[in-house]
């Protein structure tokens, strides 16, 4: 039933918006978020594999791995900007992609992160993934114009809602991955969640609000 509300939501947009001309905003490089973020400093980043690429059609990515000094628990900062969604591009849900990858799910859940100079926490999924030996949290979430929803079908709900009010459709998708270390999931939750609160204000002053 929801699926089919969705469907007939951006059926009815879809008609109603194919003779705007699209605002895209202006954006900054993803690859200008700070390499320091408070006690976290990038020790990796990776180029998105052109094989990926093709797949995601994302039109700007990032991929880093930031470390804190004598902490043992890194945090993965995956982002995927898209600025617009008319031509049936969009992000792709880590729910669906950590399974085709191995992974399985031990937790999921939608959660509330307060994060400084936000007055509404960051809604976020949250999962506890396994795949052999290896386990990791994951929080993500869909941020559009300092918006973030958890939940796939209201995120789309929102893209309608936002080319008819707004004629605008760019949306990202922010990744934080923390493996499970000797402290167990606790340490590495809070670790994820630590690392939300210090990104989460630089990255929403690159990405358009």
């Amino acid at each position: 039933m929801i699926f089919t509300a969705v469907a007939v939501a951006q059926g009815a947009a879809g008609y109603y918006l194919n003779a705007r001309q699209e605002f895209v905003p202006a954006t900054k490089p993803l690859a200008s978020l700070a390499q320091s973020l408070d006690a976290w400093t990038m020790v990796k980043e990776w180029a998105i594999e052109p094989e990926v690429q093709a797949v995601l059609k994302a039109d700007d990515t990032l991929s880093r791995h930031y470390a804190q000094p004598g902490a043992p628990l890194g945090a993965g900062l995956f982002v995927a900007f898209f600025k617009t969604q008319r031509a049936g591009v969009a992000p792709h849900s880590p729910k669906n992609c950590l399974p085709g990858n191995g992974w399985v799910a031990e937790t999921s859940t939608i959660i509330s992160i307060t994060v400084p100079g936000r007055a509404e926490p960051v809604e976020a999924n949250y999962y506890v993934i396994q795949r052999g030996d290896s386990k990791s949290v994951v929080v993500y979430w869909y941020q559009s114009h300092s918006r973030t929803v958890a939940d796939e079908y209201k995120a789309k709900f929102y893209v309608m809602a936002d080319a008819i009010r707004l004629n605008r459709t760019d949306t990202a998708l922010v990744r934080v991955t923390v493996p499970v270390g000797p402290g167990g999931v606790p340490a590495a939750e809070q670790a994820a969640f630590g690392f939300v609160r210090s990104s989460f204000g630089p990255l929403s002053e690159i990405l358009p609000n």
